[in-house]
């Protein structure tokens, strides 16, 4: 009974483990690359654990393979390795019809993957996050605006920028590098300011950020999902209050509002005075 129980309290863990690492040796296998097995292993193994700290109840779980994941991603492939690892390398990639990070990065984490996973890149890995969320809004002060229409400028725009540069014969490693580098200090910018004008720290998450257009649709059909046992629930409203998302979390549906927007950060069942919430 005992062994039963702490294999469904590690369950995730262990599921999320095995996931990555068997596209890890995939990869590797197919490629003939050794970088793909020791890459998708690393972050099979930060994701994995964080999952493991947080079930063993250990606070700063997510912080952890945030910064794990998302400080390898930025400084080692992005600065060291100069992939471009924002949306508009995946375009570089894609275009250019070559098998890059970019291109794994995006379809296991961004668009297959949240599938498996919903917005779990949003909440663990994502490395303009990872800074934005050492801000001091980490509750929403202020309604959730209706901009949401500006993310899809955005994705617009970073596919004509990359169509540009292909055009102009100018779509190389290098440029690519340049624009990776100026596209994270825009984002950083924007979304301190952002936070600070809005009291929101997930505000560049809600308004601005393309990638959830590849996100949103696939997260609502996600396996893991925070769910709420209804019979539990006794409507006490803590659970919306520290969403940073603005997710109606009480409720169980799939239609819920914001549901597309969870990022699996757990605060909700931290909060919850009945464990309503898994």
């Amino acid at each position: 009974m005992k062994l039963v129980f702490t294999i469904k309290k590690y369950r995730t863990s262990l599921i999320l483990f095995l996931v990555f690492e068997a596209i890890a040796v995939w990869l590797w296998l197919t490629t003939g690359k050794l970088f793909f097995l020791l890459n998708f292993s690393y972050i099979g193994i930060c994701v994995s654990l964080g999952v493991l700290l947080f079930a063993v109840g250990w606070k700063y779980a997510r912080e952890f393979t945030q910064f794990c994941v998302g400080s390898y991603m930025l400084v080692f492939l992005g600065l060291i390795c100069r992939e471009n690892m924002q949306i508009e390398g995946f375009w570089f990639y894609l275009f250019y019809g070559f098998l890059g990070a970019g291109t794994l990065h995006y379809a296991i984490a961004k668009i297959f993957g949240p599938l498996l996973f919903g917005r779990g890149w949003c909440g663990f890995a994502c490395w303009t996050a990872m800074i934005l969320d050492l801000l001091p809004y980490k509750q929403p002060k202020t309604p959730r605006k209706k901009w949401g229409f500006v993310r899809y400028m955005m994705f617009a725009l970073s596919l004509a920028v990359v169509l540009l540069l292909f055009l102009l014969n100018m779509a190389d490693a290098y440029t690519m590098y340049i624009l990776f580098v100026a596209g994270n200090i825009f984002y950083y910018v924007v979304g301190i300011v952002l936070a600070i004008l809005l009291k929101d720290n997930r505000a560049f998450c809600k308004y601005i950020c393309p990638i959830t257009v590849f996100l949103k649709p696939m997260s609502y059909y996600s396996l893991l999902r925070i769910k709420c046992d209804e019979e539990k629930c006794i409507n006490c409203g803590k659970c919306l209050k520290v969403c940073p998302m603005d997710v109606e979390v009480k409720n169980n549906s799939r239609s819920r509002k914001n549901a597309t927007e969870c990022i699996l950060c757990q605060q909700c069942t931290k909060v919850c005075p009945t464990k309503a919430l898994k």
